[in-house]
């Protein structure tokens, strides 16, 4: 119960069973109705993963993305914060002088 309102919260379990099971169908987009029982849906962990990928993809400092995921090292974070080629590219570029001389 929330001491402030009263109200019942949910466990971190019980989150997850209920987004995993409401993910199935956009994890599986490809999937019928009578099997998306038997599949796998998303996980909070999962959300966490992408939120920390994207932060990283949007130029997040590395000391800002490990207060904000908790972790201790960079490298325990380097799992989770993992830039696509897109994104690796765009900030290259972004920070090539010639391209800033010309543009």
């Amino acid at each position: 119960m929330c001491p402030e309102t009263g109200r019942a919260r949910l466990s971190y379990r019980r989150s997850e069973e209920i987004f995993e099971e409401n993910t199935r169908p956009l994890a599986n987009p490809l999937a019928s109705p009578e099997d998306i029982e038997d599949l796998d849906g998303w996980t909070l962990h999962r959300l966490r993963h992408s939120a920390l990928t994207h932060d990283a993809e949007g130029g997040t400092s590395t000391p800002m993305l490990l207060a904000r995921s908790r972790h201790a090292s960079v490298r325990s974070l380097e799992r989770y914060a993992r830039p696509g080629v897109d994104a690796v590219a765009w900030h290259v570029a972004s920070r090539d002088p010639a391209a800033r001389r010309r543009g």
